[in-house]
């Protein structure tokens, strides 16, 4: 487990079971590590757990979990989205590209659909715009709005620089 970089901790969690880390390491090829190890210890373990199984009788292929963290690592979807999409898939419902697909669960990254939020809720808070050149800290107000009128679907990352931008920050 050493050649993932991993912490000695998450090392332990996946070799105690043979199972587990085999599984890991067929969803850890070509992806971030860490990433994948989160997944698998903690969604995926937590899945099994709840229905009484372990990971000999994971029903989830390995490959799903590789999937749904390269569309995390390629920013189609976000973290947040990820959880939603691995319930979808848990449940049977395909790959995860098939339910980003069927859901319309694709993270916003066109800067333009973004900016026209971002304006949309400065214009309509005006005071709050204003507040933010004092007290830096209260854009994340502003990111959770249009993180809200997004769906969720927005990049944080792209809405916190065009925040910025727009508000002098």
């Amino acid at each position: 487990m050493s050649e993932y970089g991993l912490s000695q901790y998450d090392a332990g969690v996946l070799i105690s079971e043979q199972a587990k880390a085999l599984y890991f390491e067929a969803a850890a090829k070509g992806r971030d590590a860490k990433l994948v190890s989160n997944w698998v210890t903690n969604e995926v373990s937590a899945r099994l757990a709840a229905d009484g199984k372990d990971f000999s009788d994971n029903p989830l292929p390995a490959a799903h979990v590789a999937q749904l963290v390269e569309l995390i690592e390629t920013n189609v979807i976000s973290s947040k989205i990820a959880k939603e999409v691995f319930d979808y898939v848990w449940n049977g419902e395909g790959s995860p590209a098939e339910v980003v697909e069927k859901h319309g669960l694709k993270q916003v990254t066109d800067t333009g659909a973004i900016e026209k939020a971002v304006d949309e809720i400065i214009a309509a808070n005006p005071d709050k715009a204003a507040a933010v050149a004092e007290k830096p800290q209260a854009i994340g107000w502003f990111v959770g709005q249009v993180m809200k009128a997004t769906g969720g679907k927005a990049n944080p990352a792209a809405v916190n620089d065009i925040l910025k931008a727009k508000l002098g920050l």
